[in-house]
């Protein structure tokens, strides 16, 4: 009878602790994730962040991680390495297994030895910084270095061997001149030269003396890796002295938004490097594309460079959570994504088992044209820069 009554009691028990341990389950999964929401690169943070807003939605009503549904907790660092840094800093206080952000290589830079051996994973939206194999941070898209190779590729395949650049003075454009230099190694580039590379602050209102210097050494392409609004400034000073060449720049400036809002004076070639999701050229037929291209219609967004920039880190930590399960530790997830291979995304076929923490190479990317009279950017070359 004792027997009895305790199983009972424990029936009873059970009874009043299903309801809790279903809405335990049913509790957000929380990631945190840093964005220049304000300040100078304040056009790609809010990009980033309207662009996970939609993919929340979207994975939630696939059901979320395991049932629980994801939630983005948005962090403003005002497009300040430091206080990026602070920001990453308090986060890490609560140990959660994965950090997403921040989205420019100056800010990744910043936060990036917080993360190299011990974790959290923290997932870049920045394709420029230099990873170290086997660290716990990855970099979004195709490498800063691959980007610039597609570039000079088509520089070259068009038969533009003279070239200048001109670069901000921060991390981003310390990166642009570093990987640029390297890439004007390769041997295929023996034939090419560097007329000149200037620099100027990304707060600077005019560059107008740096532009004429270079104008004056007669280029036949310029690059500028300068993001956000100090690529507005530059852009003035090429229309304001004349200079009639193009212009190639960093994808980090490849939002229809911000080249619309440049069109009293942008020049009539300006260049960047799309990959597969901006084109509309490849991967028609996965799911993945399937899912983002309805997501960005539906949502009224275009698919530009900086629209699809976020969606597959983000994706590519939410599967993993759903394969593992939500509890999973910042080890156990950076073991799945190290060993993680053939997963089809917006942007290429994944393979990090090549050490590169991003995935992905040159020939995940393509050049493309801003065409002022579509409002949208148009390809000018085949996979890997060479010109069609």
């Amino acid at each position: 009878m004792l027997v009895r009554r305790l199983t009972m009691i424990g029936i009873a028990l059970a009874m009043c602790l299903f309801p809790a341990l279903r809405a335990s389950a049913a509790d957000p999964y929380d990631i945190d994730v840093v964005l220049p929401i304000t300040g100078t690169f304040a056009f790609v943070g809010t990009t980033h962040q309207k662009e996970l807003q939609v993919l929340e939605g979207v994975v939630n009503k696939q059901g979320g991680i395991q049932g629980r549904p994801v939630h983005f907790i948005f962090h403003d660092d005002t497009s300040n390495p430091e206080t990026s840094l602070q920001i990453h800093q308090a986060i890490l206080a609560k140990h959660p297994a994965v950090v997403l952000g921040s989205s420019l290589g100056a800010l990744c830079q910043a936060t990036t030895p917080l993360y190299l051996t011990n974790g959290p994973v923290n997932y870049c939206f920045s394709p420029v910084i230099p990873t170290t194999k086997g660290s716990y941070v990855f970099s979004a898209s195709v490498s800063g270095r691959d980007l610039i190779y597609a570039t000079i590729r088509y520089f070259r395949g068009k038969g533009y061997k003279k070239i200048a650049t001109l670069n901000t003075t921060d991390a981003s454009g310390q990166i642009g001149d570093r990987d640029i230099a390297a890439v004007l190694q390769y041997p295929e580039f023996k034939d090419m030269t560097l007329l000149t590379a200037e620099h100027f602050s990304a707060t600077d209102t005019s560059v107008t003396a740096q532009m004429s210097k270079i104008k004056a050494l007669a280029p036949q392409a310029l690059i500028i890796w300068a993001p956000g609004t100090a690529f507005g400034t530059a852009l003035h000073a090429v229309t304001d002295i004349g200079l009639d060449v193009p212009v190639a720049t960093t994808s980090a400036n490849m939002i229809i938004a911000q080249m619309k809002s440049y069109a009293s004076f942008v020049p009539k070639d300006v260049l960047f490097q799309g990959v597969p999701y901006v084109a509309g050229a490849a991967h028609k037929d996965s799911p993945a594309m399937a899912a983002y291209a309805a997501a960005m219609k539906d949502n009224g967004m275009p698919q530009d460079f900086q629209t699809g920039m976020a969606w597959d880190p983000a994706m590519v930590v939410i599967d993993a959570l759903r394969k593992i399960g939500p509890n999973a530790t910042a080890a156990q997830l950076h073991a799945y994504l190290e060993g993680l291979h053939d997963y089809t995304g917006i942007t290429g076929t994944y393979d990090f088992r090549d050490g590169s923490q991003r995935g992905l190479g040159v020939d995940s990317t393509l050049i493309m044209r801003w065409d002022p009279d579509k409002s949208d950017f148009v390809s000018v070359s085949k996979a890997g820069g060479v010109p069609m």
